[in-house]
């Protein structure tokens, strides 16, 4: 048993103006079912992919607070031309830089339309198959115990796991990386970027949410009602959902 993430998950006051942005922000197109903008690859709504992690953008009523999101999404880039191309891409539709104490580093920290922290990396042979979207990186203080969760969870295996930073991967070799990075910051505010996860087919979402609260996860409530997902949080308090199979 277990489960596969079915998108990244944004909380946004405009929706639709924050999945324009992750739609030229990635190549991608919006796609809104409904009252939530979905971005996928080009070609008609697949979901979840079988290659790439989409992003479902949420309406809410409250403007992100000015703490860092524990959450952000690192894009990759294939050359030092695609890197300027896409930095100058991103500030026509509204990135603006952020300064998180990052200091010099090989990374450029940007911020969305309502201000969702995010990285453009350097060019690297490791993010070449993933995507342009690289990484999904977790704020943590135990990287290895984040791992350990996780790795339960998604029945992800480790590439990396030191007392810094926590790595893991599909073991398809396929999207992005899933990295834990231990920070000393603690929760201050509901997380803004969430993963949503979906059981595989034939799989029970109720058996699969028993199943992570035997691996320390617990249950949130806040306010969703009576739903078809299932809102937790993981043992370092990051919020997450599992989603009815569809």
């Amino acid at each position: 048993m277990a489960l596969r993430p079915a998108h990244v998950n944004i909380k946004a006051m405009d929706a639709a103006a924050v999945g324009r942005f992750w739609a030229e922000a990635l190549g991608w197109t919006t796609y809104s079912a409904g009252v939530t903008t979905y971005v996928g690859p080009e070609g008609g709504l697949v979901w979840p992919h079988p290659l790439f992690l989409g992003i479902d953008v949420v309406p809410v009523p409250d403007p992100k607070t000015p703490a860092k999101n524990r959450v952000h999404l690192d894009l990759a880039t294939t050359s030092p031309s695609h890197r300027a191309e896409l930095l100058q891409r991103l500030e026509h539709h509204g990135a603006t830089p952020v300064d998180v104490g990052q200091g010099p580093a090989p990374w450029t920290v940007l911020a969305d339309v309502e201000g969702n922290e995010f990285c453009v990396l350097d060019p690297r042979d490791a993010y070449r198959d993933t995507g342009p979207i690289a990484r999904i990186v977790v704020d943590c203080a135990d990287p290895r115990a984040m791992a350990g969760f996780w790795t339960e969870a998604l029945d992800w295996p480790p590439r990396e796991v030191t007392d810094i930073h926590a790595v893991l991967r599909s073991p398809r070799n396929a999207g992005p990386y899933l990295h834990f990075v231990r920070t000393p910051d603690p929760k201050s505010a509901p997380d803004r970027v969430h993963l949503d996860l979906l059981p595989h087919p034939g799989d029970d979402q109720e058996a699969e949410t028993a199943r992570l609260r035997t691996l320390g996860a617990t249950d949130l409530d806040i306010g969703q009602g009576d739903t078809s997902w299932t809102c937790l949080t993981d043992p370092d308090d990051h919020e997450f959902c599992v989603l009815a199979p569809s």
